[in-house]
């Protein structure tokens, strides 16, 4: 008989440590500390990608009841690309969340991401966003903190296809001969420019307006919603709609700040990352006719390339060169298209 209620007083011990240990545990994901995180975006707040960024903001507050807030700075209030990300390559960065190009992301060693700047790779948005919401898509969101760079991907986005403006008219490839044009550092862009013969121009995201005003360059590329927002138009009148690349965006968190989250907070952020996709995704659809009717009010010439082909020709080189980066998973990403 003693035996039979030591038995009992050990097994209701340890059911009564589970109950306890279950009902910690339960306290201690629901009974959350608030937290704030800081967010950089270099575009201004009316832009596609700012636009995306508050959708982001308000699911995550609602989402966590306010306990978690995104204190979103637009604008390159926080710095350039380049700033941003030595402080989030750092320990205990001030800036947890940023959200930058692909073809920047590429130029911290993201060798999949690249393959989304190579030259008319996308054909369309369905394209891109068949990719997006794709295995393939998530492969390379998941490679930052693959390679060990600190960064988690998030989610994704796009600006709309990213077109060539310029302070003279631009109508054919030929036209870029010799002209001096902002180029990045990425590979890219400077084969593109090489492609097309003209030359390259290292210049800063926030000099950028100024570099076209004084004629330090004569033209440079952007999304059309950013080229209206930053006003580029005033300075650079003409642009012509090559599609060159889609404003691939993707919105990374560092991977100290990640890990420091609890499952619930986590899940929470890739909620909002899903309802920010899908908001961008919208925007951009109804935004670009938008921006093109007050682009012709305001006196900017637009041109549409009526024959692709002599452009894809003509950087034909750089396409096979950067496909190799990972050509199965170029073919993949490709395969979306269908």
């Amino acid at each position: 008989m003693l035996r039979k209620s030591t038995l009992f007083f050990a097994a209701f011990s340890a059911l009564s440590s589970v109950f306890f240990l279950a009902c910690n545990e339960k306290k201690n994901q629901t009974v959350e500390k608030e937290i704030t995180l800081v967010m950089a975006e270099v575009n201004p707040a009316e832009t596609i990608a700012g636009q995306m960024d508050q959708a982001f903001k308000a699911k995550v507050e609602e989402l966590s009841g306010g306990k978690i807030k995104i204190d979103l700075q637009c604008a390159g209030i926080l710095g350039d690309v380049d700033s941003v990300m030595a402080l989030m390559l750092k320990p205990n960065s001030t800036i947890q969340i940023h959200r930058m190009s692909a073809v920047n992301l590429a130029m911290y060693g993201c060798k999949k991401s690249s393959l989304l700047s190579v030259p008319f790779t996308f054909s369309s948005k369905d394209h891109f966003w068949n990719f997006a919401n794709s295995e393939t898509g998530q492969e390379i969101l998941n490679e930052p903190a693959e390679i060990g760079l600190g960064l988690k991907g998030l989610f994704y986005g796009e600006e709309g296809f990213r077109h060539f403006f310029s302070t003279k008219k631009i109508e054919k490839v030929e036209d870029f001969n010799s002209l001096n044009v902002r180029g990045t550092n990425d590979k890219a862009m400077q084969g593109l420019l090489a492609g097309f013969k003209a030359n390259s121009v290292p210049v800063n995201y926030a000099d950028l307006y100024v570099a076209l005003q004084t004629g330090v360059i004569d033209a440079a590329e952007q999304p059309i919603a950013n080229y209206l927002a930053n006003h580029f138009n005033q300075v650079a009148p003409y642009m012509i709609f090559d599609g060159h690349t889609l404003g691939v965006m993707e919105t990374i968190i560092t991977l100290e700040c990640w890990n420091s989250l609890t499952e619930n907070q986590q899940n929470i952020l890739i909620e909002a990352g899903k309802y920010a996709s899908e908001f961008c995704r919208n925007l951009s659809k109804t935004e670009e006719d938008k921006v093109k009717e007050q682009l012709l009010k305001e006196g900017a010439t637009l041109t549409d390339v009526k024959d692709i082909k002599p452009w894809q020709d003509a950087v034909s080189d750089v396409i096979k060169e950067g496909s190799a980066v990972d050509p199965d998973l170029y073919a993949e990403i490709l395969s979306y298209a269908k």
